[in-house]
């Protein structure tokens, strides 16, 4: 009875006092961590599958021909790079961090679905749009970007190795080298975020089409020493093949931006909708030359009758 009591009396707009908003946000911050906590449990189980799954690639990559886990057995051939933990309490902590991490990477959608359902009630109704398209969009972008991060990863590893010492032992830290491959899958995953960011921008009024296509010189070259940065292979095609499809986004955002500048046009020239008011210009006609303000003596009837005399500017002394 009580909740649906409280269903009744909330909002349609959304608005409720300041306990109830706070009310709210305990409970889907408590929803959200408990879906971290149940997805982090079941990683945990298979922290050791999710480790092969990263580290597998760059293994075959720089010359060791087992997997992570004939490599934890001690199976070796040839002299290659080995990964290697340091410390007693490395492996634990490091399954920790494994499981924690997939458990929020598991879990995301969840808090996500948390978070926009916390902050759709007060959004109006072409923003909800706007929003739920970003949403949509930036998901598949950020992945498609981690998975060109996965694929640069290993050809990465063998142009770093080329640099070591003949007949030396490379050791690789598993600590360090899943951060790496996490800095590399975030960053790969926020630049083909940055086509989304300029179209918010555009969308948003604080940046134009016509600015965004004038800027396709340095974006291009940008872009491409990204590339070359992020991925120091030897042969052009890896480089290229991370490029490529941010300039294909970057100039998709710049048509979207170009279109969207046209649409606005177009609406501003009809002139505002039924339900908007018109904007009041408040500029006087003549700048500089004030209008006298003069009273309307039939304004006071009750002075009518009053000596004109006793009268200062139209008002008697009692006024």
């Amino acid at each position: 009875m009580l909740k649906s009591a409280r269903k009744q009396e909330k909002d349609p707009e959304g608005r409720m006092p300041l306990a109830e908003h706070l009310r709210e946000l305990r409970t889907r911050l408590v929803k959200s961590l408990l879906a971290i906590v149940v997805m982090t449990v079941v990683a945990a189980f298979f922290y050791k599958d999710i480790i092969q799954f990263f580290t597998d690639p760059i293994l075959d990559a720089v010359g060791c021909q087992h997997s992570f886990a004939e490599l934890a057995k001690g199976t070796e051939e040839t002299q290659c790079a080995r990964i290697v933990q340091n410390g007693l309490l490395s492996p634990f902590t490091l399954a920790l961090t494994v499981s924690l991490s997939s458990g929020v990477a598991l879990a995301a959608p969840v808090w996500l679905y948390q978070l926009w359902a916390f902050v759709a009630p007060g959004l109006h109704r072409h923003e909800k749009k706007y929003s739920l398209g970003f949403v949509a969009a930036g998901f598949p972008l950020f992945l498609t970007g981690a998975f060109f991060a996965y694929w640069s990863l290993p050809k990465m590893a063998s142009v770093m190795l080329e640099f070591a010492i003949i007949g030396s032992d490379n050791q690789l830290p598993l600590d360090d080298l899943l951060q790496l491959v996490m800095r590399m899958i975030i960053v790969f995953g926020l630049s083909f975020e940055l086509p989304l960011l300029l179209v918010m921008l555009n969308f948003g009024g604080v940046l134009s089409g016509k600015k965004m296509s004038g800027w396709w010189r340095g974006m291009i070259l940008g872009i491409t020493l990204f590339a070359a940065i992020a991925t120091p292979s030897t042969d052009p095609i890896s480089m290229l093949a991370l490029a490529g499809p941010i300039w294909i986004l970057y100039f998709g955002a710049t048509g979207i931006a170009l279109a969207n500048d046209r649409r606005r046009a177009r609406r501003d020239a009809m002139g505002p909708d039924d339900d908007e008011a018109s904007e009041l210009d408040l500029t006087p006609d003549d700048i500089g030359e004030i209008e006298p303000v003069t009273t309307s003596r039939a304004a006071l009837p009750e002075q009518a009758g009053a000596d004109r005399s006793e009268r200062v500017n139209g008002y008697d002394d009692v006024t």
